[in-house]
C-alpha cells in the first residue's frame, strides 16, 4: 500500500521549514488561469512553446518568443493549420525564431487539432476543462495521439501551463512517486501511469488538494531539507 498524503505533506513540511513554508510555496497556485477561458489562439501558442521548449533552454525560448509570435501570425489557428510548402519555407528562413523544421510542423499539426478540440466542445480550452477530472492521464493520451510532440512532459507542462489541474512528472516527482510506494521503476508505462493516477485521485480524496498541489507537495518531499 503506497503511503498517505499526510505522510507525505509531513516530509515536504521536514524538508522546507514546516507547514507554513510549504503553504507559501503552494500559494501561487490560487491564481490558476481557467482552460476554458482561452481563445483557441492561446491554447496553439501554449502547444508551441512546449515543443519548442522542450530539449532547449527554456529562457531562450522565453526571450525569443516576441519574434514566434509575429512569424506565427499570432497563432491564428486557420492560418497555421493550412501551412503552406512556401510559408514553411519563409518560417525556416526566420532568424526570429528557432529554425527547427519538424517542431514548426508541429505548430501545424497542433493547429488541426485544436480544429478538432473545438469542433468537439466549442473550443479547444473547453474542451480540456471538460475533460474527467480523474483521468489526467486519458487526456494526455489524446494529446499524444491526436496532436504533434505533445507526449511526455511535453504534454504534461502544456497542460499545466494552460491551467488544467493535474501532475507533471519531473524527476523530483518521479522519485517521490517511488518512495511513496506508487511505482518502482519509470513513469512512462501505461501500467505505471495508470498507478500514479489512482494515486493521485486517492491522495485528492483524502486532502482536498488539487492535483497540482499534490504534485508539487510530492517534488516539495524529496527535495533538499533546509
Amino acid at each position: 500500500m503506497s503511503e498517505s498524503y499526510r505522510e507525505i505533506r509531513a516530509r515536504a513540511e521536514a524538508h522546507h521549514g514546516g507547514a507554513q513554508e510549504v503553504d507559501a510555496r503552494l500559494a501561487d497556485l490560487a491564481e490558476a488561469r481557467d482552460p476554458a477561458a482561452l481563445p483557441d489562439d492561446r491554447v496553439l501558442a501554449e502547444m508551441a512553446k512546449r515543443v519548442f521548449q522542450a530539449g532547449f533552454v527554456w529562457k531562450i525560448i522565453e526571450s525569443k518568443w516576441p519574434g514566434f509570435e509575429e512569424a506565427f501570425d499570432g497563432f491564428d489557428v486557420a492560418v497555421n493549420s493550412e501551412m503552406s510548402e512556401e510559408r514553411l519555407s519563409v518560417l525556416l528562413a526566420d532568424t526570429g525564431i528557432i529554425r527547427n523544421k519538424p517542431k514548426i510542423l508541429a505548430v501545424r499539426d497542433n493547429a488541426r487539432l485544436v480544429e478538432q478540440m473545438a469542433a468537439i466542445d466549442g473550443s479547444a480550452g473547453r474542451f480540456i476543462a471538460n475533460w474527467d477530472a480523474g483521468d489526467q492521464i486519458g487526456l494526455l493520451d489524446y494529446l499524444k495521439k491526436h496532436g504533434n510532440r505533445l507526449g511526455g512532459l511535453t504534454g504534461q507542462y502544456f497542460l499545466r501551463f494552460v491551467g488544467r489541474d493535474g501532475f507533471v512528472l519531473s524527476k523530483d516527482v518521479t522519485a517521490a512517486l517511488k518512495t511513496a510506494g506508487v511505482i518502482d521503476g519509470p513513469a512512462t508505462s501505461r501500467s505505471a501511469l495508470t498507478k500514479i493516477q489512482a494515486a493521485f485521485n486517492r491522495w485528492g480524496e483524502e486532502s482536498g488538494q488539487s492535483q497540482t498541489a499534490i504534485s508539487r507537495t510530492l517534488a516539495l518531499s524529496v527535495g533538499p531539507k533546509m
